[in-house]
């Protein structure tokens, strides 16, 4: 077997051209081992596959079925399996068996024990969470502590609540943390509300809410049809504008109506989502806004310019930012790169590519970021980097940018930490700081200050567009 030195190495050649294939093993079968994300993949006579999440102490089952549900996904170069899921390709490699931990007769933790499932947790941010120096945490100092807040005894509601602060200590922008009915219920018995305060109470605004408002104000023609997370028209008589939401939810899932009724559109979505391959439901969300983004540009076509709002798009998924990205840009261009946490180094650095299109609108183009520009509207912020003629107006975008590695606790609660590092072509890395902009337009980071600071005052959010635009394009300012 090669030397982890060696596999990262081979990795890194795979991710920058998976195009020339070596001669093949026979088959599929065996047990596969991921390079940084803690799975092992089990193939069994060529036809069923299994998921397990895995620690130095633990093992538990995640997704498994036919083989078919990753045709299409999976490839082998010499002894290395490929798995693309969206713009990232996973590199397994061959292993002997599988760990004798995940056969459940040699598993005897108690799955609901806290301290058994504060230690899966905390195994898997050792292994895995990628920012523990750039945000100056002593991990051992910080396990100790925590840790000793629980014992054998220790309530649902007491786990949630110390892995719930553990998170917060890490200051991680993309961990999330979700329990069952069972622990909301018991910690709504305990948690104390905020209190209000005092004196007049300011409007609350959605993402969703203000740009809807925006759109609605900056469009001097609507052209939108057959959508309600992309809209478009034109700003000008010759700028363009394409007012983006989110980067997911494009999907066409069929989604039983009853299923809806019975919990919303968007839980039912996730709920639908999750009954597939992660693989195959990114492929849906890029088809949904493929067919869009087809309307959007043969409506703009002729504009002199774009502008591209993406100041209230928390995010989505990357691969939905590239094919948006794709319309801008004339071949496959290299727009981003990355390392992935590998136990206690990263694998080597990873480049990212956009296909491109055959027809692209190559004319001025304008990014609008906010502090509320967040995950893969990130990803999509750092690619036009890359890209000219782009532009960035507005302010600094989240600074949530990694990829987040979603993993399941033996009591069935699920979380995710940052496994990821993003970096522009240059090696330059934006977690916490945020894209910059070309053009800056001051905005606050606190979400209803923003939110407010446009919805009073709509007009000049237009004006203050329309100026940057006539600013950048008299003094040429050079890409950041």
């Amino acid at each position: 077997m090669k030397s982890t030195i060696a596999i990262l190495s081979l990795i890194a050649l795979l991710f920058s051209s998976c195009t020339t294939k070596s001669k093949q093993p026979e088959t599929l079968n065996g047990t596969w081992k991921s390079v940084g994300s803690g799975w092992i993949l089990q193939i069994n006579d060529s036809s069923r596959y299994a998921f397990y999440d895995v620690t130095a102490i633990s093992c538990l089952p995640g997704r498994e079925g036919p083989l078919e549900e990753l045709s299409g996904f999976l490839s082998l170069n010499q002894d290395t399996l490929l798995l693309q899921k969206g713009v990232i390709t996973y590199a397994f490699i061959r292993t002997d068996n599988l760990p004798d931990m995940c056969s459940q007769t040699s598993n005897k933790e108690n799955p609901s024990n806290p301290i058994y499932n504060f230690e899966v947790f905390a195994e898997t941010v050792k292994e895995h969470y990628a920012f523990m120096d750039l945000n100056e945490i002593n991990w051992k100092t910080l396990y100790v502590a925590q840790k000793e807040k629980l014992n054998e005894h220790s309530s649902p509601a007491d786990l949630y609540l110390v892995i719930e602060e553990t998170l917060e200590k890490l200051n991680d922008n993309h961990a999330y943390l979700e329990g069952d009915e069972a622990v909301y219920s018991e910690l709504e018995k305990i948690r104390v509300p905020e209190p209000k305060a005092e004196g007049e109470t300011l409007p609350e605004y959605g993402d969703f809410q203000v740009a809807d408002m925006v759109t609605k104000h900056h469009l001097q023609e609507e052209m939108t049809r057959d959508s309600w997370l992309i809209q478009w028209g034109k700003l000008t008589n010759t700028i363009g504008y394409i007012q983006v939401k989110s980067m997911w939810l494009f999907a066409d899932m069929q989604i039983p109506e009853t299923l809806i009724n019975e919990i919303g559109y968007v839980d039912a979505y996730v709920e639908t989502r999750h009954k597939m391959f992660e693989g195959r439901y990114i492929e849906k969300e890029v088809e949904g806004v493929r067919n869009i983004m087809n309307l959007v540009m043969n409506d703009l076509e002729e504009m002199e310019a774009i502008v591209i709002d993406v100041r209230f798009n928390g995010g989505g998924q990357d691969a939905v930012s590239f094919e948006i990205l794709s319309r801008f840009i004339p071949g496959r261009q290299q727009v981003a790169n990355q390392q992935i946490r590998y136990g206690i180094r990263f694998t080597d650095v990873l480049p990212l590519y956009i296909e491109g299109s055959a027809d692209p609108f190559t004319k001025p183009t304008y990014v609008l970021t906010s502090p509320q520009t967040g995950s893969a509207a990130e990803a999509f912020s750092i690619a036009t980097m890359a890209i000219d003629p782009i532009n960035r107006i507005g302010s600094a975008t989240l600074g949530a940018i990694s990829t987040a590695l979603e993993k399941k606790l033996p009591n069935g609660w699920t979380f995710s930490i940052s496994n990821e590092i993003y970096m522009d072509n240059a090696g330059n890395k934006y977690e916490n700081t945020g894209i910059p902009v070309d053009f800056e337009l001051n905005y606050s980071r606190d979400r209803q200050t923003f939110f407010r600071s446009v919805v009073n005052d709509l007009k000049g959010d237009k004006q203050d567009i329309l100026n940057a635009i006539e600013s950048l394009k008299e003094k040429n300012v050079p890409k950041k």
